[in-house]
């Protein structure tokens, strides 16, 4: 279940850069909704998996490692709510301030990285 939620979250990180990208380019042609629909339900399939995940065995006790899981679920559970903060943002036509988009990529970066390190180390 672990390597299914990094797997999950890896590919939501991949196409959240996308959308950065698209974000970045103000005449994109190719409409930013299914790619951010996309990335939401990867992540939110990856952060289910995590919960999940957690509530087996302790790992990474001989590494010192085992509160990471519970530190990228917290970090990846934060940029959720500010990712629901921007749908509906976007879906009340509203101006995202960038300022939120980089809140919420850099908990989710660092809510991988912590994973990613939680699940090399087990």
């Amino acid at each position: 279940m672990l390597i299914a939620a990094f797997v999950f979250l890896g590919l939501a990180v991949l196409l959240g850069s996308v959308l950065a990208v698209m974000h970045m380019r103000e005449g994109t042609a190719v409409p930013a909704w299914p790619v951010g629909a996309l990335h939401g339900l990867l992540a939110a399939g990856g952060l289910g998996c995590l919960l999940l995940a957690l509530r087996g065995p302790a790992r990474g006790v001989a590494q010192g490692t085992v509160s990471f899981g519970a530190i990228a679920a917290a970090l990846l559970v934060l940029a959720a709510a500010f990712g629901l903060t921007l749908l509906g943002a976007r879906i009340g036509r509203r101006r995202i301030a960038g300022a939120l988009i980089g809140i919420h990529a850099t908990l989710a970066v660092g809510g991988f990285v912590v994973l990613a390190a939680y699940v090399l180390a087990g």
